[in-house]
């Protein structure tokens, strides 16, 4: 049987080879303990779940749903993202509801790019920004991400003859697998980069709550206190704006909410006309709903117009009982978010100092679930071997740099997703791992 030549880009995954080294480890009776994928082990907020329960009893909620009957999620999305940032957002035309974020991702190149055209994506990165261009048969330009450089791209590197085939940059800060978090003024270049070579910028923003450090507290010298100051003014802002949003019932101005976690700046801050923006936002990670598949765009109306028409052609929405949790996720009691952030937070320092203690250095990370570690020698190289021989010996599974992209070899990714005692335990089994 003959199939598309469009698959033959998706054939090669690291992730898969992992996943059949985890198999064996089983078949040999180790007990595995998997920190290769970043899918929390911790559950959804009653409030959240109580609400989807009661919508399965609900004959309205069984059946199809179409984008009119998804107006209060999207209601509740953007009084969400102008709590939180300050910018107004149109419910009817500047947000999507989507089936996990991974979905807009994926489907948005189908949308911008013709065959050929170049997508600028980050190396290292999340594999299905990579699959989604592949599947519109786009060519991609990745951009490195070095420590050097804070895991940041260098636009200036982009040769001209790429930007000019180039339709679309992808961006996702904080970073998956990096954990780098950044700036406002490094957004601010970006669109004023996209805008220069007319390009559409996309910014994936799942990590948006998993934010542990103050910004300001960055050792970088000036420019960050210079950022810490935007973010403040920024927050006073919101605390001021006047909310009229488009017909969407928001809280009054007395009653503004802004996060006491620190906030991980949104493209939107840079574009606030979304003249050039899309961002993707997920409950998976702030609200332990990754297995609901839930969530939405918010951005450029054309671009929010476009990626419908592909929606549209692909699926509905989901089981509304599923939105009315999201509902109730976006616009209920938010000490769950701070839960969760103080649980990972307490995760990352129990992990990190065990390492340490070790002798195997890793920087503590400002964001996510993950530490990204610079693999010792001699599996400086080769993070497949290190991760394959690793979970065949240990039972203990971590996600390989190389499987993110060429400048994510020589790391490797612990997703945080037990608890501090496993984790100490994982780290025992490393020590005896690299002594043997």
């Amino acid at each position: 049987m003959q199939f598309a030549n469009r698959l033959e880009c998706l054939k090669a995954n690291v992730f898969a080879d992992m996943d059949r080294a985890k198999a064996r480890a089983i078949l040999a009776g180790r007990d595995a303990i998997d920190l290769s994928l970043g899918s929390a082990d911790l559950s959804a907020e009653a409030h959240v779940t109580e609400a989807i329960a009661q919508s399965l009893h609900d004959p309205k909620t069984h059946g199809y749903l179409l984008f009119h009957g998804t107006q209060n999620f999207r209601q509740a999305a953007a009084q969400w993202y102008e709590q939180k940032f300050g910018i107004a957002v149109d419910p009817q035309t500047e947000v999507l509801p989507l089936i996990g974020s991974q979905e807009g991702t994926a489907h948005l190149p189908l949308a911008i790019l013709n065959p050929g055209d170049f997508a600028l994506l980050l190396d290292p990165g999340y594999p299905s920004h990579a699959g989604g261009v592949y599947l519109a048969s786009g060519q991609i330009y990745p951009m490195p991400l070095l420590a050097e450089n804070n895991f940041l791209p260098v636009l200036a590197d982009i040769p001209a003859p790429v930007l000019a085939q180039a339709r679309m940059m992808v961006l996702s800060y904080p970073h998956n697998p990096t954990t780098a978090v950044a700036p406002l003024s490094f957004f601010r270049e970006a669109v004023a980069f996209c805008q220069q070579h007319d390009l559409v910028l996309v910014h994936d923003f799942p990590y948006v709550d998993l934010v542990f450090e103050d910004l300001g507290s960055r050792k970088q010298g000036a420019g960050s206190r210079t950022e810490l100051r935007e973010l403040r003014e920024l927050r006073r802002l919101g605390e001021q704006l006047q909310v009229t949003s488009h017909k969407s019932q928001l809280i009054p101005n007395s009653e503004f909410r802004i996060p006491n976690s620190p906030l991980a700046p949104s493209i939107l801050q840079a574009d606030p006309e979304k003249s050039v923006s899309i961002e993707f936002f997920t409950l998976s990670k702030s609200y332990n709903m990754g297995g609901f598949r839930v969530g939405y765009a918010i951005g450029n109306s054309q671009l929010i117009a476009a990626l419908r028409q592909v929606k549209a052609a692909v699926d509905f929405n989901q089981y509304r009982g599923i939105l009315n949790g999201a509902i109730a996720a976006l616009s209920g009691d938010q000490t769950g978010v701070q839960r969760m952030v103080e649980t990972f937070r307490q995760r990352r320092d129990r992990f990190v100092n065990a390492l340490h203690r070790i002798g195997w250095q890793v920087s503590i990370p400002e964001a996510t679930m993950y530490i990204w570690a610079k693999l010792p020698v001699p599996w400086d190289r080769d993070s497949v071997s290190f991760c394959t021989q690793l979970v065949e010996a240990t039972g203990v599974a971590v996600s390989p740099g190389a499987g993110f992209g060429k400048s994510g070899e020589g790391y490797v990714r612990f997703a945080l997703v037990q608890s501090p005692d496993v984790l100490e335990t994982v780290v025992d089994r490393i020590a005896q791992f690299l002594n043997d």
